[in-house]
């Protein structure tokens, strides 16, 4: 499917990728959501938290966060809000140790940890007979989305997905958030990824060892040279990010994909961003000029915004519902 030019327009004044980037941080609302928590045993003996709002006899939509995300996020409550009204049960997955407890093993989560997503969708086919209706990731988990899809091609147990700001090649995001301004939001992550693995460390022993010193791995290269490749079985960063990097699985998508980007991520490259012969049939990459890093805050200006995001996710998941009905129909 070729690539289309996305309807997003940035509101005025803030065009700037870096504003499109922080204004929900700083500026977006959060709704009141009833959400039921749930826990899932894993088979190693871990688990992941979920969540969820009432499920039984609705369309399930699972929703994955970003690096270092949560149900915090700032996007994650305002589109649980949207999907809920609109008739949708949905199943928000913490990755491993990003809920409000910390994971029980060494190892934690990385962007391409498909496997998690899978053993879920097992779970709530156990407990509710139905697989999803549609998967949604954002950034890291946009990455762990698109993998597991290709992996599975027709298999994958949903009918449709969405993936927004997707950092298709690890490597490139890796390098882009070591430059200029990119950087401030290179160091709060790894800030985060550090204190995460210190305190994990506090009361076990790293199977690193612990003459490792994460405070000095102040780059993604490094930390996920010295800490995510080891823990989760890589031979290093190269081998992570080559072996888990999404683009090369676009191909092999089967089921309606819809990916949302920007070309100013300040995340990754514009050359991050797969060619048309890169993508399956299935695979509809809507590309905007500005919108920045999940951003795409829209309106008329800074004070009447619109987030775009949302309102174009439940305008995908609503023809495809419709489509997939008709089709169903006699």
């Amino acid at each position: 499917m070729p690539i289309t030019k996305s309807s997003f327009k940035p509101a005025w004044g803030l065009s700037n990728p870096h504003l499109q980037t922080l204004w929900a941080t700083f500026f977006r609302s959060m709704p009141e959501v009833d959400l039921s928590a749930e826990r899932v045993e894993l088979e190693d003996g871990d688990f992941i938290d979920l969540a969820i709002t009432p499920l039984a006899g609705k369309p399930i939509v699972i929703m994955m966060h970003g690096l270092e995300g949560s149900l915090k996020s700032p996007y994650v409550k305002p589109l649980i809000k949207k999907l809920d009204e609109a008739g949708y049960g949905v199943c928000f997955m913490h990755f491993r140790g990003c809920s409000e407890e910390l994971n029980r093993l060494p190892r934690s989560y990385h962007s391409g940890d498909s496997s998690d997503l899978h053993f879920v969708i097992d779970y709530l086919q156990d407990e509710y007979q139905q697989n999803p209706f549609a998967v949604i990731g954002y950034s890291l988990g946009g990455n762990v989305l698109l993998k597991w899809l290709g992996e599975l091609g027709d298999d994958a147990p949903t009918t449709t997905a969405i993936a927004v700001s997707v950092p298709f090649q690890l490597e490139h995001a890796g390098d882009r958030l070591e430059k200029s301004f990119s950087r401030v939001y290179q160091k709060h992550l790894i800030s985060t990824c550090q204190k995460k693995y210190q305190q994990k460390f506090e009361s076990q022993a790293s199977p690193l060892g612990e003459e490792l010193d994460v405070k000095k791995l102040d780059t993604f290269y490094t930390f996920d040279d010295q800490v995510t490749a080891p823990l989760h079985g890589f031979e290093g960063a190269d081998d992570y990010y080559q072996q888990c990097s999404s683009r090369q699985f676009l191909k092999h998508i089967e089921k309606p994909t819809l990916i949302l980007h920007a070309k100013d991520d300040p995340f990754m490259w514009e050359r991050t961003i797969p060619d048309e012969d890169e993508l399956s049939s299935c695979v509809e990459l809507e590309l905007s000029d500005s919108g920045g890093h999940v951003g795409f805050i829209g309106g008329t200006h800074p004070f009447n915004i619109e987030y775009w995001v949302d309102k174009r996710i439940m305008e995908w998941l609503r023809n495809v519902r419709s489509s997939h009905t008709n089709s169903a129909s006699p």
